[in-house]
């Protein structure tokens, strides 16, 4: 109602439906009707408001008034629906003062509309010979009180008095009329919550008296005339004794009050059952104690309660927008109340396991999200294996490689005394047969679950070994350019051709990479790893390079080999050609640079066992490059053209071209 009650009523109940996460859709305030000539103006004030009942997706109405207010909302409802407008298929929450008893002239009113709906009455049992007593009520017992007699009149649409008669269809009360023929709306023949209310304030009151006549009597106070004289009790004396006031009434229910006044009672939820007849059924289907510890004060038996027919007694739901199931969670909608929401799904590596959640839950970093957002999932483990079918072809890939390296150096040995194995400096021609085979060989240590072993030896040895690879080429092509400079007369080069010269390369050069993994495996080397973000469903075991810009500084000094050794061979791609493997190294060498610039950004790209197959393959590829543009055609002259494998045949060839 829109009265300073509904105010009251409004400021209490607001903050505690935000406090449990309910928001208010919309306020309606009914104006009070003074007069009956008021209700044509209310009813069209009504009928505006009744759009935004229908507009509404709220199906829980809480209602507050005093008792006349449930019979103009009563009457609102019926008006209406009389003009067209559609019923109203809602869950009422009404207050304890409620009760359907009306006026007569609303008997024929339908309440259906009220079916399902829920409210609190004072806990009570009915006192015992109450129903009796109702049935002994006669009219004829109003001395001085005309209530009894106006309701009597109401009730049953006469007159008690015959003077009162103004149409003959009116008809004389005979007063032996029966409460109990009367339909529920007009009367109902148990005590209500109002009435119980009252009931013990009058139990109340006078036991207050009687703490009063007891004091007194202990202060031997005068009693006059046979009994104690209440002329001089002021109302407000009852309050300390009604504070105190601890008793049983006749319905066996305790009556007292708690610190602030107030009476110490729980209320029973009520669930109003509704019949064409304009008849109804209260059932009890829950009570509210606050005597009892927070998460217990409410009671409620959901299967017994029977809900308005427009839910096929389905439990209703009263809400602005559906429930956000798990894998989302609640997004506010800008402009609107906080029980209005949107549903975002949670993004990767989050879930919601319940519906509704403000959040989304991290998954720990060993798990990852499902599909469907709702659970984490141990991550699995990720490394190139020796038993996955790419971790299997490389390493068939390595080990052939290193048997063909190894049948190359065979037949290098085995013809080490023809005059091409001679010619091309038979001691470094070996070393670099083997170092190559090395270099086949350490591509294995990157396939397998990394440990501190294959840590510490993979990238070392890979650039130690490519570094000795690379020195060996440079020597070569150096050691060619020398022994053809060595040959003009006069020449002063011919101190610096020999097998020192080319030692002395290869160890130098290969010294300066041995110093730098040195200090790379004394400072920060690297070390087994586990890398939990690149992958979303994967825990990658991987090495950790400890350095990253050690690990580049022994990339930068093998590709300042591989330039320098390019460099040489293709100056020296010109002279004589008998004995001169100048070009094979020139073109050997750009493969090797190839591979290694598209390395780079490639290795950078890729995570996990990609990038471990990534610088397998480019070892694999170099090596093999230099395996097969340096060597292959040195084994096609030795083993198919044998003939020409001569110092006579080298030399006339050379003569020819």
């Amino acid at each position: 109602m829109d009265d300073n009650s509904g105010d009251r009523f409004l400021q209490i109940v607001i903050p505690l439906l935000t406090q449990n996460k309910i928001c208010s859709s919309f306020t309606v305030r009914i104006t009070r009707i003074t007069f009956m000539d008021d209700f044509a103006e209310v009813v069209i004030i009504f009928q505006h408001q009744y759009h935004v009942f229908l507009e509404s997706k709220a199906n829980v109405y809480f209602v507050y008034g005093e008792p006349p207010s449930l019979h103009i909302l009563s009457m609102l409802l019926t008006t209406a629906e009389k003009c067209g407008l559609p019923p109203l298929g809602k869950v009422w929450i009404v207050t304890f003062q409620w009760d359907f008893n009306t006026w007569s002239v609303q008997k024929s009113w339908d309440i259906m509309v009220f079916h399902g709906a829920l409210s609190f009455a004072i806990h009570s049992n009915q006192p015992p010979g109450f129903y009796n007593f109702l049935q002994m009520i006669r009219p004829s017992w109003s001395k001085g009180d005309g209530f009894i007699q106006e309701f009597w009149e109401q009730a049953f649409d006469c007159s008690l008095k015959r003077s009162y008669l103004h149409e003959e269809s009116e008809r004389m009360c005979t007063g032996e009329e029966k409460l109990e023929s009367l339909p529920a709306i007009l009367f109902e023949r148990s005590m209500t919550g109002h009435s119980s209310g009252v009931y013990n304030a009058a139990y109340a009151v006078a036991h207050a008296l009687h703490a009063i006549y007891t004091s007194r009597s202990k202060q031997k106070q005068l009693v006059e005339r046979g009994g104690l004289s209440f002329h001089n009790v002021e109302p407000w004396q009852l309050h300390h004794f009604l504070k105190n006031i601890y008793f049983n009434n006749t319905a066996r229910n305790t009556v007292r009050f708690n610190e602030n006044g107030e009476i110490v009672e729980g209320f029973d939820v009520i669930n109003w059952v509704t019949f064409s007849n304009s008849s109804f059924v209260k059932v009890k289907v829950g009570r509210l104690d606050n005597q009892e510890p927070q998460s217990q004060e409410l009671t409620l038996h959901d299967d017994r309660i029977v809900w308005h027919r427009s839910f096929n007694q389905v439990l209703p739901l009263s809400v602005c927008n559906d429930h956000c199931h798990p894998g989302s969670s609640r997004k506010k909608r800008e402009g609107e109340k906080f029980c209005c929401y949107d549903c975002a799904s949670c993004p990767e590596q989050m879930i919601s396991e319940q519906k509704d959640m403000d959040i989304c839950i991290k998954c720990p970093e060993d798990h990852h999200s499902n599909m469907q957002r709702t659970k984490c999932i141990p991550k699995n483990i990720s490394f190139l294996s020796y038993k996955e079918p790419l971790g299997i072809i490389l390493a068939i890939s390595a080990i052939s490689f290193a048997l063909i390296t190894a049948l190359v150096l065979q037949i290098f040995v085995k013809h080490r005394d023809t005059a091409l194995v001679k010619a091309n400096n038979r001691s470094l021609t070996y070393i670099l047969l083997i170092s190559l085979l090395l270099c086949f060989l350490c591509s294995l240590l990157f396939i397998g679950q990394p440990v501190n072993v294959t840590c510490l030896l993979r990238q070392t040895t890979f650039g130690f070994i490519f570094s000795v690879v690379l020195s060996i080429v440079l020597a070569k092509t150096i050691t060619v350019i020398l022994a053809f400079m060595a040959t003009k007369p006069g020449s002063r080069m011919r101190k610096w051709v020999g097998k020192k010269m080319a030692h002395s390369i290869i160890f130098s050069c290969s010294l300066l990479q041995a110093g730098i993994c040195t200090l790379w495996l004394s400072t920060s080397p690297p070390f087994p790893d586990k890398d939990l973000h690149s992958l979303t469903d994967k825990i990658i075991l991987e090495c950790n390079e400890g350095s990253a810009a050690m690990f580049y500084y022994v990339l930068g000094y093998m590709g300042f080999l591989a330039i320098v050794s390019l460099s040489v061979a293709f100056l020296a791609r010109k002279l004589p050609d008998s004995f001169n493997e100048a070009k094979f190294i020139t073109f050997s060498m750009l493969v090797f640079c190839s591979v290694w610039i598209s390395f780079v950004p490639t290795y950078l790209s890729t995570k996990g066992k990609s990038m471990v197959a990534v610088e397998i393959f480019s070892i694999l590829t170099s090596s093999g490059g230099l395996l097969g543009c340096i060597f292959t055609p040195k084994c096609y002259i030795i083993i198919l053209r044998p003939k020409l494998n001569n110092k006579d045949q080298l030399i006339r060839r050379n003569k020819i071209k």
